[in-house]
């Protein structure tokens, strides 16, 4: 066998490798940090403070999974898991619990049609939610805005 013949028969079995793969590809995802989403948190729950409630804050991830939880401590376990499903209903459903709710009545393990919850967004993809629980459903979203308005640059 020739040089040549070897060299294309090389070339074209390391071009049908790598169109493999490509095929196969990677898949890229922008993921919250912890740090950011417990800056999201903590900015939810001392807004809440500043008006005088005494709440619980949940951010999740894009998979719905909680990253941070944080509770008042005066807070209780309630306002925990309504937090915790807020957050997640924010983020399954792409938008504010506050909207879900006026679609739906009824509640699906996990997902809570209350207001106060919001989806986290960077380029229109979300990657997560956020949710404060323990005060009005208007007040809890406010907190929960609050929360991504602490890193709202950060979220470009």
């Amino acid at each position: 066998m020739s040089y040549r013949t070897m060299l294309v028969a090389g070339v074209a079995v390391t071009l049908g490798l790598s169109s493999h793969l490509v095929a196969q590809g990677l898949v890229m995802q922008r993921n919250l940090s912890l740090g950011l989403a417990k800056t999201i948190a903590e900015a939810t729950l001392a807004e809440c403070q500043s008006k005088g409630f005494h709440t619980a804050a949940a951010v999740v991830d894009r998979a719905g999974q909680v990253l941070v939880l944080l509770r008042d401590e005066q807070g209780s376990a309630q306002m925990v898991e309504m937090a915790r499903r807020k957050a997640y209903t924010a983020r399954m459903f792409r938008m504010p619990t506050s909207e879900f709710q006026k679609r739906t009545a009824s509640d699906v393990q996990d997902i809570l049609a209350l207001g106060g919850g919001m989806p986290i967004q960077v380029a229109g993809e979300v990657i997560g939610g956020v949710a404060s629980s323990g005060s009005s459903q208007e007040t809890d979203e406010g907190c929960a805005k609050a929360g991504l308005a602490k890193v709202a640059d950060m979220l470009k």
